[in-house]
């Protein structure tokens, strides 16, 4: 799991969240990996320039007539090939949201709320004093095969800033009425009552944990996967799907652009609405800047290979923050990264993630 730090800091590498901070991390598992394999793309242009020696390497330079040409465009083409290879292997990588990570000031309070008034479960809990944080899984099926929450307590920090750029999660229900006068009887706090999206159909509400963390409340058909959304707002949307779909290999499941309310949403995700988890990018007219606050903390997603990933992140623009590699003191590998608005995603091996689990 990943480990939040106090305040505004980044979250500690806990592996639960990727899993952090808990028996889960994020993590890609060593066995698989090969350092060779790392620079294997670079191969041909290496060889190229072992074939001119010095002097090709001055002609690379600009120093030379033709040859020079020539070669500089052997290696620009071979290295050009290696990219294309990269960024069409995230497109096979076996990737999957596997939790969200956001800091609580009160763990047991929160606890209570999505257990009594939006029906999770309490996955798992455990407790690092030595570092002085405490971390809850819930959500509504393992942690194997659902995407859940993982919060996370910092001793003696009662109140986070959530800002203006993180939006909301969403949460897919059977009937948003019932389940509106349930956590009103529990004494939760609906912010927009039970009626259609500006703009569509879907009959939705939005509540408010006790942090002011928002919950949109969906009204679907039975789904494997209640715990839908995680909404985002962006600068630039097309940038930002680019990227996701590039460097994360996600699908853009749809857009919807509403003028008469000023903002357009574009879904992302490893598949369906219906059957995953997406994240919902939320552009609104004419800003490009947000406050991102210190509550919410970042995204897990599995991938086969880490080290591949953070090539796929460079290249796409993306800033690696944590280079791949096993986490201190275990054996799961992950990377961490931010996007074009900062926006922090920590990817985790998935034999390691599953390892961690058991």
């Amino acid at each position: 799991m990943v480990r939040i730090l106090h305040m505004a800091s980044p979250i500690l590498p806990s592996l639960s969240t990727f899993r952090f901070a808990g028996s889960s991390r994020y993590g890609v598992s060593l066995s698989s990996y090969n350092p060779s394999r790392r620079f294997a793309y670079l191969g041909s242009a290496i060889s190229q320039s072992h074939v001119f020696g010095l002097k090709a390497s001055k002609l690379l330079r600009g120093e030379g007539t033709s040859i020079g040409v020539v070669a500089k465009n052997i290696v620009q083409a071979s290295t050009s090939a290696a990219q294309e290879n990269v960024l069409e292997w995230v497109k096979q990588d076996k990737r999957r949201m596997l939790h969200v990570v956001y800091r609580v000031g009160d763990l047991d309070r929160t606890i209570k709320f999505y257990t009594e008034c939006l029906g999770m479960k309490l996955l798992r809990k455990r407790d690092i004093p030595e570092e002085r944080y405490t971390n809850a899984f819930l959500g509504y099926g393992p942690e194997d095969s659902h995407f859940v929450i993982e919060l996370t307590y910092n001793y003696g920090i009662d109140k986070y800033d959530i800002g203006t750029a993180f939006g909301h999660f969403g949460i897919a229900v059977e009937d948003v009425s019932k389940t509106v006068e349930l956590i009103k009887a529990k004494g939760g706090k609906v912010t927009r009552e039970p009626g259609a999206v500006k703009g569509g159909n879907t009959v939705i509400a939005f509540v408010e944990d006790p942090d002011g963390y928002k919950f949109e409340l969906l009204e679907r058909g039975p789904t494997p996967e209640p715990l839908c959304q995680v909404m985002l707002r962006v600068g630039d949307l097309d940038r930002s799907i680019n990227f996701y779909e590039k460097a994360f290999g996600m699908e853009l499941l749809r857009k919807r652009d509403n003028p008469e309310y000023k903002y357009t949403i574009a879904m992302m995700g490893y598949g369906p609405e219906d059957k995953n988890a997406v994240l919902e990018l939320t552009y609104n007219y004419g800003v490009t800047e947000y406050d991102k606050g210190n509550g919410y903390a970042q995204i897990a997603i599995g991938t086969d290979d880490v080290y591949r990933t953070a090539e796929a992140i460079k290249l796409c623009g993306g800033k690696v923050t944590r280079e791949p590699g096993p986490l201190p003191g275990i054996s799961t590998k992950i990377t961490a990264c931010l996007d074009h608005d900062g926006w922090k995603s920590v990817f985790v091996d998935n034999i390691d993630f599953l390892k961690e689990l058991e």
